[in-house]
C-alpha cells in the first residue's frame, strides 16, 4: 500500500495525432511491404491496387518520407520504409496477441460470416439450425449484403464470395449452374403452356436489376448458348433488386426466371419449381469460401467452414 503522502506517478503525455501516421492505413502499408506488391496487398485486404497505392501515398505524406522506391513492375522499401516495417509488424503482432488473450476471456462464442442475401436465404438459412443444433454454445451473426466487405476491417471471421471460377481462392464451396425455372403451373397452362423455349415469347421474365451497362438477361446467357438460342424474347419483364425476390415471384407463379443450382434445387425437389425445359449449363460462376485472420485463429469459425462444406458434398 502506498503512504498517503505518496505522490502520485505523474501521468504519461498525451500523444497528438501529428505525431503518429494514419494508424487506420498501417495494415495497407504493412501488408505492402510484406509482399513487396500493391496488388498481392490489395487481394489480401480486397481492396483494389489503385486504392492500396492511394493509401501508400498518404502514409508517406504524412510521414514526408518515401517508403518504397517504385521501379518497373517492382517494389523495394527503402531505409525509412524497412525501419517502419519492423515497428508496424510487430505492434501488430503483438496487438493480435493481446487481442486474442482478451478475446479468449470473454464466454462469448461467435462466428461472424458475410455472403450474399440470396446465398443466405435460398441456401444457407435453411440448412443452419443443423449447426445451430450440434454447436449450441455458438452464436452466428450473418451479414447479408453485395457490398465486398473487408473482413478484417468489420471483423468478421469468413466470407462465401459469389464470382468468376478462381485458383487462387482453393476449390469452390461449388459452382453454379443455370435453368431457367418457374411454378408448375405454367408448365400447363393454357392458352401458352411452357414446353419449349420458343413459348417464353408468351411468358413474363423475372429478371434482377443489373449493374449499369449489363443486360436484364445475363445471367440466362449461359443458358441460351448451350440452347442454341440466337436470343432471348419475352412478354414482358418485372425487375427486382435481390434475387431471392424473383425466386418468391416464380414460386407465385408470376413469371419465369433463370434458376441457380444448388441454390434452388431443395425447391425442385419440394415441387414448388419446375424446369420445364433441358439443358442446365455451367455459368464459370462459384461459390468460395474465405476465412480473415480472425477466421483462422477461431475454431468455431473453422468448425463452421467444415460444417458448410460437408452440407455442399451432401
Amino acid at each position: 500500500m502506498r503512504p498517503e503522502n505518496a505522490k502520485s506517478p505523474a501521468p504519461r503525455p498525451a500523444i497528438a495525432r501529428s505525431e503518429l501516421p494514419p494508424l487506420d492505413l498501417l495494415r495497407s502499408f504493412e501488408a505492402a511491404a510484406r509482399h513487396l506488391s500493391f496488388t498481392l496487398a490489395g487481394q489480401e485486404l480486397f481492396l483494389t491496387q489503385s486504392a492500396v497505392s492511394r493509401q501508400i501515398q498518404q502514409v508517406e505524406a504524412s510521414l514526408g518520407v518515401a517508403l518504397f522506391e517504385r521501379r518497373h513492375r517492382a517494389l523495394e522499401l527503402t531505409e525509412a520504409g524497412r525501419l517502419l516495417q519492423r515497428t508496424v509488424a510487430d505492434c501488430l503482432e503483438r496487438l493480435r496477441d493481446v487481442t486474442s488473450r482478451v478475446r479468449a476471456t470473454s464466454a462469448l462464442r461467435q462466428v461472424s460470416m458475410t455472403c450474399t442475401p440470396g446465398f443466405a436465404s435460398l441456401w444457407l438459412i435453411p440448412r443452419l439450425a443443423r449447426f445451430t443444433a450440434n454447436h449450441p454454445a455458438v452464436d452466428v451473426r450473418i451479414s447479408a449484403t453485395l457490398e465486398l466487405l473487408d473482413l478484417e476491417r468489420s471483423q468478421v471471421d469468413l466470407a462465401v464470395r459469389f464470382c468468376p471460377n478462381r485458383d487462387d481462392l482453393g476449390p469452390p464451396l461449388f459452382e453454379e449452374s443455370v435453368l431457367p425455372v418457374c411454378a408448375p403451373r405454367l408448365g400447363t397452362a393454357r392458352p401458352h403452356p411452357l414446353k419449349k423455349p420458343a413459348d417464353l415469347v408468351h411468358h413474363t421474365l423475372l429478371a434482377v436489376d443489373m449493374p449499369q451497362g449489363m443486360a436484364l438477361t445475363v445471367d440466362w446467357e449461359p443458358w441460351i448458348q448451350v440452347m442454341g438460342l440466337s436470343e432471348l424474347r419475352m412478354k414482358n419483364t418485372v425487375r427486382f433488386t435481390q434475387y431471392a425476390d424473383a425466386v418468391a415471384a416464380a414460386v407465385a407463379g408470376q413469371g419465369v426466371a433463370i434458376g441457380r443450382f444448388p441454390l434452388l434445387a431443395q425447391l425442385l425437389r419440394d415441387k414448388q419449381l419446375v424446369a420445364p425445359f433441358g439443358g442446365r449449363a455451367v455459368s464459370q460462376r462459384g461459390y468460395y469460401v474465405v476465412p480473415s485472420a480472425r477466421g483462422l485463429r477461431n475454431p468455431d469459425a473453422q468448425d463452421f467452414v467444415r460444417w458448410l462444406r460437408s452440407e455442399a458434398d451432401s
